[in-house]
């Protein structure tokens, strides 16, 4: 059967609509990619209950009837802004917490300003983190806090927790954080003594600029800066304004960073990526030795399966370095940032550690143990 060709005005007309539906598409991509730093973020509404210099502890607004009675409190790492546990309306951990039923905190250390050179460790772990724990405990039905810490803020949760070991907790959980800072990658080369002078940098420079920390990251993958493949998928998905806020946000906070307090970087660098203090048990703040045997609280660990800032080797010793009877490490597929802000995280990590601290809540120990009693008394 021979077919006769297509009517030539009709072609003509589908082509001329493709090729505007193309300029469409491109020049809707161009305006995307030139105004990411005009996402909107950090959407949710909450209340500073008090702010300490840059500090500031949130309290979010509910969005659910509260279910958990232990309140959560979040804590984000020092090298980059807390917004991406809140990143945009449906892309929220902190969202969706709220609207799992629990009553949610975040520990937000805001950007360093030069009289914030001579923070160091111990400013986090024994004072603003104990001061926000003593606070939200006392305001919490229960007394006691959930107690949750992103990378670096992971980190010092696990400090705190070893140097608090009383505190009044129900369960910790630290996302992505390392331990062992000789299998940190490309970080422990950069940072290897023989070639990088910590000490002349933070002599002169004070905090350490957000340009060199997001170059540093930038370097860790750096093909991926200038791949064309993140233009072609925003070039794809365009049209489909959800996919298009997730982009801007996602990239927004990709390039927001801010500086790293410079004593305390000296700190980091000196005590844990060149000695490895803390896991040879070796670390002390304030004069105190820090022992994360001392932590005995229910304890999860997640980690990435594709994490390049914090490889799975320098996270994994961490479960087993804790004293806890519950304790438990899981391993989601993805990376660093994407397991806790990505598309996927909505159905992978964000259920997983709000059931798990939801079944660690005073409240919902103690209706477990009573219904278990009234199954032994039946």
């Amino acid at each position: 059967m021979v077919t006769s060709p297509p009517d030539v005005p009709d072609y003509l007309q589908r082509l001329q609509d493709e090729m505007q539906q193309m300029f469409l598409r491109t020049q809707k991509a161009l305006e995307v990619v030139v105004s990411v730093d005009d996402a909107k973020v950090g959407q949710t509404p909450k209340d500073v209950v008090w702010q300490v210099g840059r500090a500031q502890l949130y309290r979010y607004r509910p969005m659910a009837e509260r279910t958990v009675a232990s309140p959560v409190l979040m804590v984000h790492s020092l090298i980059s802004k807390a917004y991406i546990l809140d990143l945009y309306p449906g892309g929220s951990f902190v969202e969706f917490l709220l609207k799992r039923g629990f009553d949610v905190y975040l520990l937000d250390w805001g950007t360093p300003i030069e009289a914030d050179r001579n923070l160091r460790l111990e400013d986090y772990v024994q004072r603003l983190i104990p001061k926000a724990v003593r606070d939200i405990a006392r305001a919490s039905p229960t007394g006691r806090v959930l107690l949750l810490g992103y990378c670096m803020g992971g980190l010092l949760v696990a400090l705190y927790v070893a140097l608090h070991p009383r505190a009044p907790l129900d369960a910790i959980v630290c996302l992505t954080t390392p331990v062992d800072f000789h299998k940190m990658g490309l970080f422990s080369v950069w940072a290897d003594r023989r070639y990088f002078d910590v000490d002349a940098l933070v002599d002169r420079v004070g905090n350490v600029p957000a340009e060199f920390m997001r170059e540093s990251f930038s370097m860790l993958k750096p093909a991926s800066r200038y791949s064309p493949v993140q233009y072609i998928s925003l070039w794809q998905n365009i049209l489909n304004d959800r996919w298009v806020e997730q982009y801007r946000a996602f990239n927004k906070w990709m390039n927001d960073h801010i500086p790293f307090p410079g004593e305390c970087f000296r700190q980091t660098v000196k005590d844990l990526q060149w000695n490895n203090k803390l896991i040879k048990g070796e670390l002390e703040l304030g004069g105190k030795p820090v022992d994360l045997r001392a932590i005995k609280r229910p304890f999860l660990h997640v980690t990435a399966s594709r994490d390049h800032i914090v490889p799975p080797d320098s996270a994994a010793a961490l479960v087993a370095m804790v004293a806890s009877r519950d304790k438990e490490q899981i391993v989601i597929e993805g990376g660093h940032v994407g397991i806790v802000a990505g598309r996927g995280a909505v159905k992978t990590l964000w259920p997983r550690v709000a059931d798990w601290l939801a079944e660690r809540s005073s409240a919902e120990r103690d209706r477990s143990r009573k219904r278990n009693g009234a199954k032994r008394t039946e």
